[in-house]
């Protein structure tokens, strides 16, 4: 059995709320009885993009289990390797990485967009993962993750900013039996779907969470919710369930 924490959303920045939200789900996850496989975060580490709030975040993120990320909208990729990944050289180049934990495959890819909020996987993104894919064996259980969801999730505000176009992905989630799932965040809301035939999972947003257009007028966001996290559990039988929880 595969036990996968995701997070997404965490925007630290100079001010203590967010890095106390984060802190307080990371000893949550790090304090569980069962340790999980794998803790993966989906994007908008920061919330300038500043090399500082990459350091803070990755002091946070700190932990017994191997940690995945993945940079969001709001990210910027020359500070995010440098502040995150510890790398000087920098670089502005699509941030794509695989990683491999407990008999499962995670490919981690860059939907952002640099200087927009709108989320898309570029020619070199995609001939990324497709190599990936195609070099793996049909029984090798692989994640796909990323920030922007590739569905609409029926909010006027968000929607526009989901991947798009969604279709080059969808045609190779299609032809790889392996992909278990597709893991995104951006929206900061726990949210369920499907995608090319598998499961859609977004994480709920740590920072804040999204009000739907039937929960009410208001701030786009509300800070009133404690964080949350999703658990995906991958079993024996090849079945996926998300069990989702705030963290108080």
């Amino acid at each position: 059995m595969l036990v996968i924490a995701h997070l997404s959303d965490t925007h630290i920045d100079s001010h203590p709320r967010s890095a106390e939200r984060t802190a307080r789900v990371m000893d949550h996850l790090n304090g569980l009885a069962r340790p999980v496989d794998a803790i993966l975060i989906t994007g908008d580490i920061a919330d300038h993009g500043e090399v500082a709030e990459y350091e803070t975040a990755a002091r946070l993120f700190e932990s017994p289990a191997p940690v995945l990320v993945c940079p969001g909208n709001h990210d910027v990729r020359d500070a995010y390797r440098k502040g995150l990944l510890g790398d000087d050289r920098g670089g502005d180049a699509p941030i794509n990485t695989r990683y491999d934990v407990a008999g499962a495959v995670f490919l981690l890819a860059d939907s952002s967009v640099p200087g927009e909020d709108d989320g898309h996987l570029d020619t070199e993104t995609i001939d990324w993962l497709a190599a990936e894919l195609g070099s793996l064996p049909a029984d090798t259980p692989t994640f796909i993750a990323f920030h922007h969801p590739p569905v609409a999730l029926h909010h006027p505000v968000i929607d526009p900013t989901r991947l798009l176009p969604a279709a080059p992905l969808a045609e190779l989630v299609a032809a790889h039996p392996q992909v278990i799932a597709v893991l995104t965040g951006h929206f900061h809301t726990a949210a369920a779907s499907t995608f090319a035939g598998r499961p859609l999972r977004i994480a709920p947003g740590v920072v804040s969470t999204l009000r739907m257009p039937w929960e009410g007028e208001g701030r786009l966001t509300t800070q009133s919710q404690p964080p949350g996290v999703a658990f995906h559990v991958y079993d024996d039988t090849g079945l996926l369930t998300t069990h989702y929880r705030v963290v108080v």
